[in-house]
């Protein structure tokens, strides 16, 4: 009992002081004998400005994901969402806000005052909305004597979290109709999306880019970089990062974070590839492009960090193994991306006579030499080039992890195999070549 009193006691001098706070702002620029200085003084009393904030906290919203920052004029409704409780995947999203996120607030910006108020913190570190929530007896002494009235304000402030009303649209809303089934002309295969704004994950990436960019250790990084000196720790750069602007002068009017970031919102560049192929030669004197794959950049950085996941033997659990096949189809995407650029180069160039490439890879990299060959159409035709690609795939992989040290061996050669054979950009692709070789086919069977 005695901790409780005193609990109670230090939350309303909490309370105490930031009211306090608030009305000495307000009185800073008037005089005593103002008419509006009693006015204020009154309002700002304990439990006037509970009972005002209480009543005023029906007027926001706490949320994770806002609509106003899709369309300003957007009334449709906003969303909190705890990120815990999302399904965790690979793609970056609101679900690894998990270890904690910074909720935002829309609704009326004169009552912002209110979530202010509820975002201090006790002793403990516990929000009063925490507590509110918590039902936390000592909140609720220390809101008021009268015990209903200090029920009814708990109750009141603990709804900020709640929705204000049913879920609904709005034409200024966007909308994406989503295909869910496998044909596309069919209306009923696809479901209409209501996307919002995931205002936590933006908060959080904007706060992180500005340390990264800001920070006082990249400074120091940064500067010793300059000077040529060693720091123990890097620095991240961000290319072709935009600033995208939302509320105007006004982006309270958007929300809380909004408001707090100035209406700024970072987007990361989002370019396609930019290939020159004045640069792309022919692979001669060489059997295998597998050694050209493996010098390019992102390749290094994925299989690196695919022996930095192995090396460490995380648990054994789905976000293990999500985590590695997305870094396995990562590799596989430039796979693709790498023997698509040497579709660039003039069919039938794997008839040069420095050419040396084994057959399977010369079907990969040179498939429209088939347009002219006709006895390497066939031989083309009759092989089963996709597997033994994925084969030298799944030993060139073997051994870049073997090189870290690891163990692998038979397992992973087949798993490595199976990923590859999963994915869904493999699959796409040899659909998309497969049908592009069949209608050469047909129009040299015209010809």
């Amino acid at each position: 009992m005695a901790d409780l009193e005193s609990r109670s006691q230090k939350l309303r001098a909490l309370i105490a002081e930031f009211i306090q706070g608030r009305l000495a702002a307000k009185l800073e620029k008037l005089v005593a004998d103002d008419p509006k200085y009693a006015l204020l003084t009154a309002q700002y009393q304990y439990d006037a400005w509970l009972e005002s904030a209480a009543r005023r906290v029906g007027q926001i919203q706490s949320v994770t994901h806002t609509l106003k920052a899709i369309h300003p004029d957007a009334k449709g409704s906003n969303l909190y969402v705890s990120p815990g409780t999302l399904k965790a995947h690979s793609l970056l999203g609101s679900h690894d806000l998990a270890g904690g996120f910074q909720a935002d607030v829309v609704g009326n910006a004169a009552a912002l005052d209110v979530y202010k108020f509820l975002k201090l913190t006790d002793e403990h570190g516990n929000t009063l909305l925490e507590l509110a929530l918590a039902d936390d007896a000592a909140f609720k002494a220390a809101l008021s004597k009268d015990a209903a009235k200090a029920e009814q304000w708990l109750a009141a402030f603990a709804s900020l979290l709640g929705s204000d009303g049913a879920l609904a649209s709005h034409p200024q809303a966007k909308q994406i109709y989503w295909l869910t089934g496998e044909d596309p002309c069919n209306d009923l295969h696809y479901q209409v999306l209501a996307p919002l704004y995931a205002s936590s994950l933006a908060h959080e990436v904007f706060t992180r880019i500005n340390q990264h960019r800001f920070g006082e250790e990249a400074k120091a990084a940064r500067e010793a970089r300059r000077n040529g000196h060693f720091h123990e720790t890097g620095y991240c750069d961000y290319p072709n990062l935009a600033v995208q602007k939302l509320g105007g002068t006004k982006p309270q009017n958007i929300s809380q974070l909004n408001s707090e970031r100035g209406g700024n919102n970072y987007l990361l560049a989002s370019l396609p590839p930019s290939w020159d192929t004045s640069l792309l030669t022919p692979p001669l004197k060489t059997d295998s492009v597998f050694k050209r794959f493996g010098r390019r950049p992102a390749v290094r950085q994925t299989v690196k960090a695919l022996q930095g996941l192995l090396k460490a033997e995380p648990p054994k659990n789905l976000r293990t193994r999500e985590t590695r096949f997305s870094l396995t189809s990562a590799v596989v995407d430039e796979l693709l991306q790498f023997g698509a650029e040497f579709w660039e180069l003039n069919p039938g160039w794997s008839q040069h006579p420095d050419c040396r490439l084994v057959e399977e890879e010369i079907f990969w990299l040179d498939p429209y030499r088939a347009k002219s060959d006709l006895d390497f159409a066939e031989r083309r035709q009759q092989a089963d080039w996709p597997q033994q690609i994925r084969e030298r795939f799944a030993n060139w992989l073997n051994a870049q992890l073997h090189k870290a040290g690891l163990p692998v061996g038979d397992p992973e050669f087949a798993q490595w195999q199976k990923e590859v054979k999963l994915d869904d950009d493999w699959r796409h692709w040899l659909k998309h070549l497969q049908q592009e070789l069949d209608q050469l086919q047909k129009e040299l069977s015209h010809d």
